[in-house]
């Protein structure tokens, strides 16, 4: 790919990071009130899409091999708090951590996936804007491949469940005479 073509892809999921940010801090203060979770179901999905840009994409190499400093990571423990108070009851669930080779669920916590995905992306946020936008697609492709990208989509997979559910699981209307 040229600088050009990697630039474009480093401002593309930059956005989708930047949408997934704020959309998770809106949602830890409650502003998505009773939409929460299809607003976090749109949210991990927009950010998947970005993943899977970087997945299909090939691999970023650094020059020299190595990613500069970008100092200490925020600490994002009042957005996991605020979205596992507005998650209660949905906030554990199990899941298969890799089909392939597990056979045992695993627990997890849709507050904790979500933040953890977060903490990924900002640090990659970080490279993209001191300027550094390979920096920024490298840390972003290397950590979906190895953390956020399984995060994400284990959570997706909660957030659908609990959508499909409310949405397939009515029951028929009682007629009144």
């Amino acid at each position: 790919m040229s600088n050009a073509d990697w630039d474009a892809l480093a401002k593309r999921v930059a956005t989708h990071v930047e949408n997934y940010l704020g959309g998770l801090e809106a949602v830890s203060r409650g502003d998505g009130g009773v939409h929460t979770v299809p607003l976090l179901l749109l949210e991990v999905s927009q950010v998947i899409l970005a993943g899977a840009q970087l997945g299909a994409s090939a691999d970023v190499i650094l020059p020299g091999n190595w990613e500069p400093e970008v100092g200490e990571d925020p600490d994002l423990d009042v957005i996991r708090q605020g979205l596992a108070e507005r998650l209660t009851t949905l906030d554990e669930y199990v899941e298969v951590f890799d089909p392939y080779k597990d056979t045992e669920p695993t627990a997890y916590r849709l507050s904790d996936d979500l933040v953890d995905v977060a903490s990924d992306l900002i640090h990659g946020l970080r490279h993209y804007q001191k300027g550094r936008p390979l920096e920024a697609l490298w840390w972003w492709q290397y950590s979906y491949f190895n953390h956020w990208g399984n995060h994400a989509g284990a959570a997706l997979r909660a957030l659908h469940a609990v959508v499909a559910g409310a949405r397939l699981d009515v029951t028929e209307p009682v007629a009144t005479s």
